[in-house]
């Protein structure tokens, strides 16, 4: 197995099933990837849909919500591929996404993840901008050797915001992100987005600073 592609959802009823079948639908071939879902104790429809695939994907189910951070390191544990990527249960990916990732991290040792440019899309998945993760870097769509994320500690799940954030300052503090300049991943933009939540983004951007001593 070479790639792990992990899915993450809580109450995206509505927007999963696009997920599933952009990953379902890469060029990859099949032998070569695996999908895991880890639902974060959705109370919404997402386990009906998700049901519907059992026999395509790796299902996994929390009791209880325990937030983002501790979904993907779930996800992480269970991966049998050398290279992990995160989807987010709200986006989609392009057809050729793991294909061409995969092979800038086989073909160089010394690439540590790869990340892709985006897309900008609304609720029908209409493009809006095009966005280079290179000045805008998003946590979903980068492809990072497993060991890579086992080396610096995986996910801080006290963080139920800016988890993303944190896992990046600790990655780049001992390895890089090669950035490929291709908008492989979409990047969904609604009303329900946590970025939208201004209180929670400001509690953990003030936990961000402490942890790592900013200014």
């Amino acid at each position: 197995m070479q790639v792990s592609l992990v899915i993450t959802s809580y109450n995206y009823a509505r927007y999963i099933e696009r997920a599933i079948r952009s990953a379902m639908d890469q060029s990859l071939p099949k032998n070569r990837y695996e999908i895991i879902v880890v639902d974060d104790c959705s109370t919404d429809k997402t386990r009906n849909i998700l049901e519907n695939y059992r026999d395509e994907i790796r299902l996994v189910y929390f009791d209880e919500n325990k937030g983002l951070a501790a979904a993907r390191n779930e996800g992480i544990k269970r991966a049998k591929g050398m290279y992990v990527v995160f989807l987010d249960a709200d986006d989609y990916l392009q057809h050729d996404l793991l294909k061409i990732q995969s092979v800038f991290l086989n073909e160089n040792n010394k690439l540590d993840a790869v990340s892709v440019d985006y897309y900008l899309v609304n609720e029908i998945g209409d493009h809006i901008e095009l966005v280079s993760a290179k000045e805008k870097p998003i946590a979903c769509g980068v492809m990072f050797r497993k060991d890579r994320l086992f080396d610096i500690g995986l996910y801080d799940e006290k963080f139920q915001a800016r988890e993303e954030e944190d896992l990046r300052i600790r990655f780049l503090k001992k390895y890089e992100v090669y950035n490929i300049i291709l908008p492989l991943y979409r990047y969904r933009r609604h009303a329900d987005n946590l970025t939208n939540n201004a209180g929670k983004m400001k509690e953990f951007k003030k936990m961000l600073k402490t942890k790592h001593k900013k200014k």
